[in-house]
């Protein structure tokens, strides 16, 4: 008892002996905790260590405390592979940025944040190479999120890297800039490296090329048109825009090279001061699209390269041939893009026992979109409807031939006839103008295909080679102001690579002649009296049942033929004007007619004649079902499906133990 009650005293002793415990509720006893302020360190992360300053702060805005937090982490991983991941390109550029928030620059125990301008630069010239490996831009490198404007007091941390370039500059200016790009290999080219090539085209030609997206396959594939002009992005007065579209059937390849090869050239040569070049591209807005099918291009390449490898009976290896099948010629929904388009056609036809009707701006019918609408054809019809085109090409294979509308025969039976538009003197010499500057096109010994039997010096009527409906041209010219042409390019659909030098040899003078024929014709502003455009003005050529309609600056250009015309502007409210025009034949720039208009009372004959014209609205009803939220809801479905679910070949090597999956990475995350 005595040695327990000894223990329970010594107890008491120490309890009496301890510092008293820290109890808020008693001042005094407490000492505040004082945490240490984080100082500026040197710069310890071997791939930051080319950065313009030397010393950094940590935590730093990823909440990495350490340097040693920061380089056991995914976003230190991607920036040391970047120069291996996206094989040189913009290195160190990414690098370089990726640093700045990593190891964040600091000058007097405070941190300096980055330029947003420097950011967005570098994103707009490399984000092409993310998408090249399916690999999404990368979280920390938002220019929003991480970066400040110049007048939050910002630096450029790509400042060290531009002095260098800045010295190699100086040493090399005994030498003159070289901008032909020697180093075009006449090859087949996969969805992505054509990306590539036109976003890399675009930096280089910065001044006269921009890139844009009109939309998705429904594999998600980018549809990307390289436009090129002397202000590019914008529409100028009295400039006429024309475009080239490639592989709407994907397993015609060859317009699809010949427009990536297109653009490279057009590029090179201006910068280089080609005359016709830079006078084509000052005077005319040019938009490519290289290929309107990259899903059924893809599926073309597959069956390509399981079918046409084959030995013959001697054991050599043969080349790889297109085996004729209709693999990839159809959308990845096996659509055919060239029958999915309104039928119009018909509709004109419909129309022609109608004392005053008209074959142009015929709206779409509201019956249509019931109908498959496949999103590569509703990319296309938006882009056709937002930009007043004026000259077109489509570009196809399987044939050696230009064709133009009509597609639909107005046989009763739709069987093969010759069906020409009111516009059928415009379209052949469109045809011929293609067909005559092709090195081969228009001669008898160069024919092939189907169309050998019915075509003339290389140009046949589409509906008397082969009828059909709903196809791209007749939509152009039914819809809208553009007058557009078939090129079918020869009879190999996927020609082997050893034949696209030859291609491109063939047609390189033809694409460029058909870019000047924008210039054709007559061109011209209407305003009224006080002085103001006159958009959706109609402009009417006498004999021709198909009218032009003014842009919205009152700009209107009219594709014709030598010879005289009575031309007419008319608009409701105002009374007509008159004029007329003599276009000699050696003229090849577009004749200036302009039209003012004065207010005038609808007369009754003018009433009558506007009760034949749809009105504006149902021209302006476009998916009025609204189809683009049903496409988005698809392309969700496609990504979200299993065989979409694979990860990329990079993906398992950042996959980092006992640390969250970067699904930052994935573009479809």
């Amino acid at each position: 008892m005595s040695i327990m009650l000894l223990i329970l005293l010594q107890l008491l002793v120490l309890v009496s002996c301890a510092p008293p415990r820290c109890d808020p509720g008693f001042r005094g006893q407490c000492k505040p905790t004082v945490e240490e302020k984080p100082k500026c360190t040197d710069v310890m992360l071997s791939y930051c260590d080319d950065m313009p300053y030397t010393q950094n702060m940590f935590p730093n805005i990823l909440n990495h405390k350490t340097r040693e937090d920061a380089e056991g982490s995914a976003e230190y991983l991607l920036l040391s592979v970047l120069e291996a991941l996206l094989g040189g390109e913009c290195n160190p550029d990414v690098r370089m940025l990726g640093c700045s928030v990593m190891a964040p620059r600091c000058e007097k125990e405070k941190v300096l944040k980055p330029c947003r301008t420097t950011c967005e630069a570098v994103r707009k010239r490399c984000s092409h190479a993310f998408d090249r490996i399916e690999m999404a831009w990368p979280y920390f490198l938002e220019c929003d999120r991480f970066f400040v404007s110049d007048e939050e007091g910002c630096y450029d941390p790509l400042e060290g890297l531009r002095a260098e370039q800045n010295e190699e500059e100086v040493d090399g200016m005994e030498t003159p800039p070289e901008y032909r790009d020697d180093t075009i290999k006449f090859n087949h080219h996969t969805n992505a490296q054509m990306i590539s090539i036109l976003k890399k085209t675009e930096e280089k030609c910065e001044d006269i090329a921009r890139t844009y997206s009109i939309g998705r396959s429904i594999e998600g594939t980018e549809l990307l048109v390289i436009e090129f002009s002397s202000n590019p992005g914008e529409h100028e007065l009295l400039e006429p825009e024309m475009k080239y579209v490639g592989s709407m059937h994907g397993n015609e390849v060859l317009g699809r090279e010949l427009l990536i090869l297109l653009a490279r050239h057009m590029c090179s040569e201006y910068l280089l001061g080609n005359e016709r070049i830079q006078t084509i591209i000052n005077t005319t807005r040019i938009h490519i699209l290289p290929c309107m099918n990259p899903d059924g291009h893809d599926l073309a390449v597959s069956g390509l390269q399981d079918n046409n490898y084959s030995e013959d009976e001697e054991g050599e290896e043969e080349r790889p041939r297109y085996d004729s099948s209709h693999v990839g010629q159809n959308n990845a929904q096996n659509i055919d893009l060239n029958r999915n388009f309104p039928d119009l056609t018909s509709i004109a036809y419909s129309r022609r026992r109608q004392r005053r009707y008209r074959t142009d701006h015929i709206p779409i019918p509201d019956s249509y979109w019931f109908g498959k609408v496949a999103p590569e054809t509703y990319a296309v019809m938006k882009w056709i409807r937002s930009i007043p085109f004026v000259l077109s090409a489509n570009f196809h294979g399987g044939d050696l031939v230009v064709s133009y509308p009509y597609d639909l025969s107005k046989h009763p039976l739709q069987r093969n006839m010759l069906s020409p538009t009111p516009d059928a003197k415009v379209f052949k010499l469109l045809a011929r103008t293609y067909a005559n500057a092709h090195e081969s096109m228009s001669t008898s010994s160069a024919r092939c295909g189907s169309s050998h039997g019915v075509s003339e010096k290389g140009t046949v009527n589409g509906a008397q080679w082969s009828s059909f409906a709903g196809s791209m041209q007749d939509f152009n010219y039914l819809h809208t102001n553009c007058f557009e042409v078939t090129v079918e390019l020869g009879c190999e659909k996927f020609p082997a690579e050893d034949e696209l030098f030859q291609g491109w040899h063939e047609n390189f003078e033809a694409l460029l002649t058909f870019m000047e024929a924008a210039h054709r014709g007559i061109k011209g502003i209407v305003k009224d009296e006080d002085g103001n455009a006159v958009k959706g003005a109609q402009i009417s050529v006498r004999g021709i049942r198909h009218d032009v309609t003014t842009a919205k600056n009152g700009d209107y250009w009219r594709l014709l033929t030598p010879g005289v015309h009575i031309v007419t502007a008319s608009a409701p409210g105002y009374a007509k004007a008159i004029k007329k025009v003599h276009l000699p034949g050696h003229m090849h720039t577009a004749g200036r007619v302009d039209f003012l208009l004065k207010k005038a009372e609808l007369e009754p004959d003018n009433q009558q004649e506007e009760d034949s014209i749809p009105p504006v609205g149902s021209y302006d009803r476009f998916d009025p079902y609204n189809q683009y939220e049903r496409y988005t809801l698809m392309a969700d479905v496609t990504q979200n499906h299993p065989e979409s679910a694979k990860k990329p070949w990079w993906w398992s090597y950042f996959i980092l133990p006992e640390s969250p999956e970067p699904t930052w990475l994935l573009k479809h995350h």
